[in-house]
């Protein structure tokens, strides 16, 4: 296996958008410098001073060439961009030597770099925010711990659930509130949801029509499954002789999202790509997170198992978290968990290549310690 490229304590975050937070300032604390990449260099300046940085990283006007100029071995580009742009950014890292770290899925584009980076040494660093990120860390530690209390060669049949939202910490009549822009969320909608249900594959044409209560501590929430959950059997590592009677990965929305949202729906199902694209605009003016408005981020994992013989283990997480006037749920949970990836890019301890977050038990669980030591907050329990 080729040696990582030794990290030089540089760190370039680029872009600076609604999923910035402190986990940018956490790096100020960690890494030798930090530049921030934003549109124009006065913007990069603004993002800095309003995140009280102004003194602590360099402002930098972001063109690709511009940041290739700059890396240098061992470097770590950070992406707050756009997915389809992350393709380019690891091409640069790869040709410098530069490590990479963004908390997107990942992508074909950057799959396919995969082994190009291994060789040069370079770390590969992605699903490492939110979701995708802490929901990978929460499922190796159940995954983990039902291992080792029911054993990876008892046939057993099991329960895994992941669903995460951002909601308004103060239901509107929509149930909902636009943080970003909307077609995003109006297009992940249109796209057909692959699940286990019932021991079986399912696919739904439309998420929402597979919308499902889902109670959390006495709280009722709506849930929908996500494009495709069926992968994540194999990337989670769940013991074969392990049958799963549901698993599906989903988006959590306030209880009454799918009444409130009818008229969208029936959008969604008659409108072409420029009629759904003027929706987006619509809905972002009508219901826009202002900047009185406060978000909440609910993100909740369980794993049942019960086995043959009659052993049955379960447990489960559960992040509630509330924005404040400083900084949203959002960019705080996103921006927390990459810089502590980046971290340990910093410290040597992900090897060249890929890693999706922590792809084990125990790096999960030392990462959770040490999210939860930096304020991120969650509590988990077992049956």
């Amino acid at each position: 296996m080729t040696e990582v490229v030794p990290a030089s304590g540089t760190v370039h975050w680029v872009g600076a958008g609604l999923s910035t937070g402190s986990g940018l300032a956490a790096l100020c604390d960690t890494a030798a410098r930090v530049r921030l990449w934003h549109r124009t260099e006065e913007r990069a300046g603004r993002a800095l001073a309003a995140l009280g940085l102004a003194d602590r990283a360099e402002p930098r006007a972001y063109t690709l060439p511009g940041l290739a100029a700059e890396l240098v071995p061992g470097d770590i580009v950070v992406s707050m961009l756009p997915a389809p742009e992350h393709g380019p950014l690891l091409h640069a890292c790869v040709g410098a030597r530069a490590h990479f770290a963004c908390s997107s899925y990942v992508s074909d584009a950057v799959l396919e770099q995969v082994p190009a980076a291994g060789a040069a040494g370079v770390t590969v660093l992605t699903e490492a925010g939110l979701d995708p990120g802490l929901d990978h860390l929460f499922a190796h530690s159940l995954i983990t711990r039902a291992t080792a209390a029911i054993g990876p060669r008892t046939a057993a049949s099991y329960t895994l659930t992941s669903y995460c939202g951002g909601v308004p910490a103060v239901p509107n009549d929509f149930r909902y509130r636009f943080s970003w822009a909307p077609a995003g969320v109006l297009n992940a909608l249109r796209s057909p949801a692959r699940y286990i249900e019932d021991g079986a594959e399912t696919t739904a044409d439309r998420p929402w029509t597979a919308t499902r209560p889902h109670v959390i501590d006495g709280e009722t929430f709506e849930a929908y499954p996500n494009r495709d959950s069926v992968p994540f059997v194999a990337q989670y590592g769940l013991p074969p002789a392990w049958k799963p009677r549901t698993f599906v990965r989903g988006t959590l929305r306030l209880d009454g999202w799918l009444t409130a949202w009818a008229p969208v729906f029936a959008e969604l199902e008659a409108g072409d790509d420029q009629r759904i694209a003027a929706l987006a605009g619509e809905l972002a003016a009508r219901y826009p997170t202002t900047d009185t408005d406060r978000d909440r981020v609910v993100l909740a994992v369980s794993l049942d198992v019960r086995a043959g013989s009659g052993e049955h283990w379960s447990g489960r997480y559960l992040l509630d978290t509330v924005g404040t006037k400083e900084e949203s749920a959002m960019a705080r949970l996103v921006s927390r968990p990459l810089a502590l990836g980046v971290g340990h890019i910093l410290d040597g301890s992900l090897p060249a290549g890929l890693s999706r977050a922590a792809e084990t038990g125990g790096r999960s669980e030392t990462w959770l310690a040490e999210l939860a030591q930096s304020g991120v907050e969650f509590r988990s329990r077992t049956d």
